[in-house]
């Protein structure tokens, strides 16, 4: 063989010295892949601890019935917020009072005018007016806002009040 490298003009020393060179690399890459193959080893056996492949199994499934369980409740959950929504278009959730004196000889501001409107400002004024021997209690239609009977200085308030009052404080994420 040696005759072979001495014809192709080759020494046999470099020869050599490329084949440890190599057999260098390999040995560190050996080492590497042993290392690596030894914390990949590791991590499995963490992930297996206590289980066996049936029992990962019947985990993995308990979880995907979980999960489409959640994706039905929240298929459920969205349609009763829908309903929610429609619902509250038509509550009466805005309001304003106005506490007042209605007559001179009585105090106590014990008469009072209450607007509750939807969130089209439709509703009603409920006045109740207070006196020494009596209460008198009046209810008006409102609108969209409005009102086609004539309203008082406080039953006025109390309706700006109620329309101003913003019905979108509460939010609902859809």
């Amino acid at each position: 063989m040696s005759t072979f490298f001495e014809k192709v003009g080759i020494d046999l020393g470099i020869v050599v010295l490329l084949l440890i060179v190599l057999v260098l690399v390999m040995m560190i890459m050996t080492v590497s892949m042993s290392l690596r193959l030894s914390r990949l080893n590791q991590k499995y056996r963490i992930f297996m601890k206590g289980k066996d492949g049936q029992s990962l199994e019947k985990l993995f499934s308990a979880r995907f019935k979980e999960v489409d369980r959640l994706s039905r409740q929240t298929e459920v959950n969205q349609k009763n917020i829908s309903e929610l929504k429609k619902i509250q278009g038509v509550t009466l959730n805005k309001y304003g009072i106005v506490k007042y004196d209605a007559f001179d000889d009585v105090g106590g501001k014990m008469s009072f005018a209450l607007a509750m409107l939807d969130k089209n400002n439709t509703g009603y004024i409920l006045n109740a007016i207070h006196s020494r021997d009596n209460c008198f209690l009046y209810l008006k239609e409102i609108v969209k806002g409005e009102s086609y009977i004539m309203l008082s200085e406080e039953e006025v308030e109390a309706l700006r009040q109620a329309v101003m009052m913003n019905s979108d404080d509460i939010e609902v994420i859809s």
